[in-house]
């Protein structure tokens, strides 16, 4: 079952004097992360008065944090979203509901591993697929990905050769 909850960033620092908190988002885009009403912080939901997308981050105006003060107590805390409502692109999907896909091989069938954990350095995602003894790194890219079903819990690839670590 799906998490209707997920983790979107953390709050690491205060921005001026009037409340604003810095978010470091862990979405595609700092835009995503502003285009949402609530944010939800130790588990409660907190309004948005304003927020921006600012070098990377996110700049938020809390309801309740009216001063430097009270956004330093957010300090470190993590923001989560609610994914109800939320249309992600074709093809896109969060990458909580990634994690434990089982991977089969597209030419084969054969099952190499589950998706471990997902890295995302600047080009692409990568899928850390461990299983039966082996690791494999494999760029969530057309070239790679042959069809994901979520639901189902799977997704196809195409390895080629050197991607089993």
């Amino acid at each position: 079952m799906k998490n209707r909850f997920l983790e979107a960033g953390e709050i690491v620092n205060t921005h001026g004097i009037q409340g604003e908190v810095k978010i470091v988002p862990w979405c595609d885009t700092p835009e995503f992360l502003c285009g949402f009403d609530t944010l939800y912080i130790d588990n409660a939901p907190v309004k948005v008065r304003a927020a921006r997308a600012h070098k990377g981050n996110v700049l938020a105006r809390l309801e309740g944090v009216d001063d430097v003060n009270a956004a330093m107590r957010l300090k470190n805390k993590v923001v989560s979203i609610d994914r109800t409502g939320v249309e992600l692109p074709e093809g896109r999907h969060f990458i909580a509901d990634l994690i434990g896909l089982t991977v089969l091989d597209d030419d084969t069938g054969a099952e190499l591993g589950t998706i471990a954990e997902v890295l995302t350095p600047p080009a692409h995602e990568v899928y850390v697929v461990r299983g039966k003894g082996k690791e494999y790194l494999i760029p969530a890219v057309d070239a790679f990905l042959r069809g994901t079903n979520v639901e189902e819990g799977w997704v196809r690839v195409h390895l080629i050769e050197g991607m089993d670590g």
